[in-house]
């Protein structure tokens, strides 16, 4: 098994992913870190540690960084582990024997723990809604994960990897699931294969990742599939949540006008609390009632900004096609498991 770590200014978070991997026992047969064109050392503290290297001069996105990692590695199973998580112990064993128990699965994913190591709300909010929404997907996912993910060798390469053209953090692995699931491959997500996370997220980062980075680019990947998939972020529940918020402030905003609005306002309220009662039960269980009481409004605020973005990432579509620049949902991402002449290789 190879896994493979693409970089990018990773700092101290990287040197913890790298140590936790170090000390999985047994060893990966490869461990590829692909420097992002990073410039704090992260390469360096690699290539120190005697671990095999590769850097690109410049940044342009994890998809690019992993597919070189996946042309240079050698054995059957590619197991792609972000930078910012830690991973336990047993990791390389447990991926090992679900690829060996499950010869009809091409791809497997996990899912962030429930102890995220920074300790402000916003990160705790949003690597547990994380963590509760993988716990409660399918089992047979509907979509791959870059974080902690693992696939065959071969089944990788026949596919094209990763989309290349996203270059910044992205949809990249999603697009990558889409593609999988299309051609008839089966993926399993393995819910006790879990990595802790490491990144620290403000209102900033957070709503930028989630509306911009992926909320948008996810939007018009669901377009160009021709229909939604039930299941994690877009399951009915999530999409009637998003129709319940705008419905919500729509009659609050009205309400001044007609204030029997304010009536439908709390049968709304009501719904939307009942359709997400289970992960605030959760949040309840893992954080207490004073966290609960803090993550209601942001989860909302979430439901909002993400139907605002499904609304831009749809027109964006429909521009895009009327003018013939529609992507076919088909198309093959540009491929970088190749020879890689910008590239410079350590070891």
């Amino acid at each position: 098994m190879a896994i493979i770590v693409p970089v990018y200014n990773g700092g101290e978070k990287f040197r913890a992913s790298l140590d936790s991997i170090r000390r999985a026992i047994p060893p990966p047969d490869e461990l590829i870190v692909v420097g992002d064109g990073d410039t704090d050392g992260s390469s360096q503290y690699a290539e120190a540690a005697g671990i095999s290297v590769h850097r690109f001069p410049a940044p342009g996105g994890p998809g690019r960084a992993r597919n070189l990692g996946a042309s240079r590695a050698q054995s059957s199973i590619l197991f792609f582990v972000d930078a910012d998580v830690t991973v336990p112990g047993n990791v390389i064993r447990q991926v090992k024997e679900l690829f060996a128990q499950q010869s009809e699965v091409s791809a497997i994913i996990g899912s962030y723990d429930d102890q995220p190591t920074a300790p402000n709300f916003l990160s705790q909010y949003r690597n547990l809604l994380h963590h509760y929404v993988h716990q409660n997907g399918r089992e047979e996912a509907s979509t791959f994960w870059g974080a902690c993910g693992a696939i065959r060798r071969d089944v990788f390469l026949t596919m094209g990897g990763f989309d290349e053209t996203y270059i910044k953090p992205s949809i990249e692995d999603i697009e990558l699931g889409y593609r999988l699931k299309k051609a008839g491959h089966i993926i399993r997500l393995c819910k006790s294969l879990q990595v802790t996370h490491w990144k620290r997220w403000t209102l900033v980062s957070m709503v930028q990742a989630d509306f911009f980075q992926r909320a948008l680019p996810w939007t018009q990947l669901i377009h160009r599939n021709r229909g939604f998939v039930n299941d994690l972020n877009i399951d009915v529940s999530g999409r009637a949540s998003v129709l319940l918020t705008f419905g919500l402030l729509g009659a609050l905003l009205l309400s001044p006008w007609q204030p029997l609005l304010l009536v439908a306002a709390a049968v709304m309220g009501l719904i939307l609390f009942i359709l997400n009662v289970r992960l605030y039960r959760f949040f309840l269980e893992k954080r207490g009632l004073r966290f609960v009481a803090q993550a209601i409004p942001w989860h909302w605020f979430y439901f909002v900004y993400s139907g605002a973005a499904f609304a831009a990432g749809t027109l964006c579509y429909l521009v895009d096609r009327d003018r013939g620049l529609e992507r076919p949902a088909s198309l093959l991402p540009p491929k970088s498991l190749r020879s890689g002449s910008q590239v410079e290789k350590r070891s």
